[in-house]
Parts: structure tokens; sequence; C-alpha cells
């Protein structure tokens, strides 16, 4: 049982139920403005499971909170431990959050080895085990060294599991005192569909607003094969890209577009081969100024230069 003692003034107390969470040294500050001393009072709050410690001379029964008086009836004392309890739980929470993030950015800052022996086996062998599945024999002539080769290649497209942004721009972020938009267009992707994992292929468009710093011309691409290498819904790579542009550079503006073909779409489900998704994210100026936007998308439809 925990039991918390202090003095407030009797009357026209300045003292808020937001200052009962302050500590002890500010709600004693208080508590001390702007009242007589001679009329203070003791008030000891104490947990719903501990009986009562509130002096016998103090009535409990009517509510003053409405006079100005710190209140401790029986509706005000549950409010007040509903909000100190939703208080300790959001601290709780963005504590906890705080450490699965932490604890997720060091799991895939792991490097993986494309050629790590363990990873290779483990991978054949699921191979094997789909071959047989479908039907096929893994020893037959042209299936023999299928799963190597297999393991090999999802490696390879999902290689942007170890690649980072800071790293494949490799510093080429250089001051210039540029503020006209700057565009990059028809920049191929090949991705696998998160869902079937299957390909989706198309290009990119990527174009931003220089607010003192301009980015390798190249470096826009490589930013996107980062993201397109990994398993992926089109929705979240557009925004991924735009949002990989801006810690880069911290633009005026950005904006990217995505165009693909998706072969979840095309080889089974629906099977409509001419379907194709476009997706946009903007960012800062591109996103508050209609015709700054109007003048990007203009661009990348070959209308102006």
């Amino acid at each position: 049982m925990q039991a918390t003692t202090f003095r407030v003034p009797n009357l026209h107390a300045k003292c808020t139920m937001s200052d009962l969470k302050k500590k002890p040294r500010a709600r004693d500050h208080a508590a001390r403005v702007n009242h007589d001393d001679s009329n203070d009072i003791e008030v000891t709050v104490v947990s719903e499971a501990s009986a009562s410690a509130v002096p016998p001379d103090i009535d409990t029964s009517i509510c003053k909170l409405a006079i100005g008086q710190v209140c401790i009836c029986p509706t005000c004392e549950a409010t007040r431990t509903r909000m100190l309890h939703r208080v300790e739980g959001i601290r709780g929470g963005r504590k906890r959050t705080l450490s699965q993030s932490s604890a997720t950015l060091e799991l895939t800052k792991k490097p993986r080895k494309d050629e790590d022996q363990e990873t290779l086996g483990k991978m054949t062998k699921a191979c094997k085990t789909i071959l047989e599945c479908i039907g096929e024999d893994p020893n037959r002539e042209g299936l023999v060294k299928t799963p190597d080769r297999w393991a090999k290649a999802l490696l390879f497209m999902t290689k942007g599991y170890n690649q980072y942004c800071h790293e494949v721009t490799n510093g080429a972020v250089f001051s210039e005192d540029h503020d006209e938009m700057v565009v990059v267009r028809n920049i191929d992707i090949h991705s696998l569909c998160e869902h079937h994992m299957v390909p989706f292929t198309g290009r990119v468009h990527i174009g931003y607003i220089p607010n003192g710093k301009v980015l390798g011309l190249s470096k826009l691409a490589r930013i996107a094969e980062v993201y397109a290498r990994r398993l992926q819904v089109q929705e979240r790579l557009t925004r991924q890209i735009a949002d990989a542009v801006v810690e880069a550079v911290d633009p005026l503006g950005v904006a990217v577009v995505v165009e693909c073909t998706h072969f979840c779409m095309v080889m089974r489900g629906v099977q409509k081969v001419g379907a194709s998704t476009t997706t946009s994210s903007v960012r800062g100026c591109f996103q508050t100024n209609q015709k700054t936007r109007a003048e990007f998308f203009s661009i990348i439809q070959g209308n102006s230069i």
C-alpha cells in the first residue's frame, strides 16, 4: 500500500488535477501560490485497494471541485486514478515501442552473406521439397542444379534487405544554389509481390526541388533499387522512395510516381495482360502547391522538359 501526504490550501486553491500529477516539488509550489498558509490542510491520497486515510474532519461526500478546492470525493478520486493509470500506460507503451523498434533495427542491420553456405543449404533443401510437392523429380537432369540457382537468384532479388540508403548514396550530396525542379524519369525497377512472390516490373519517376543541396543523379536510381529489391507492395515502395529522398537532402519537396505491371494479375488470378498500376507519393511543396505538382506530372508524361 502506498500513501502520499501533502498540504493543499483549503479555500480558493490554485492547485488543479494536473498539479496532482506533478513531482512533489512542483506540486508544493503550485499549492503555495496566492493563499494563506494558516488555512492549509493535510490530505493523504491512497490507492483504491487500501483503506481511506482521509482525516475524519474532512467531508468527502460533497464534491468541492466546482468551488476551486482540491476534491477527494469518490468520483474525483476515481477520475484521478483513471488518469494516472492512463498516463502510466501511455508511457509504458512508448517505452515498449521504442525498445521493440531498436531491437528490430538491430536485427535488420545484421548482414546477410549471399554465399553463406548454411543459408543456401536451407533454401536449397526447401526448393527440393517444393519440386517434389508439385510432382517433379529434383534429381532429373534439368533440375539437379535448380535448387541452388533458385536460392542464389532469390537472395539477389531480395538483396535490398542488406542495403541502406546512406550506403548507396555514398556521400554524393553536394551544396548547390539551385531551386528549380530536378526530375529523373523512366528508372527501371523489378520487385517481388509480397503476396505471391511473383515479379512486378515497371518504371519510377522521381522529382525534387533542392533546398541548398543536390543528390547525384545516379543515386536516385540506387535508392529506388534498394527498396525494389525486397518483398513489396507498390504503394509502400512509392512512399519509401519519397521518404528516402527527403532524408538524403531535405528538399523543398519530393514527388515519386511508380508505374508497374504485376504478374500476379497476369500469370494467375484475373489474368489481365494489359493491366498496369500507377501510384504516387508527394511531399513538401508538391503536396501543397498544385501548380508545382502539375508541372511534375507534365514533365514525366513527356509534355515538357
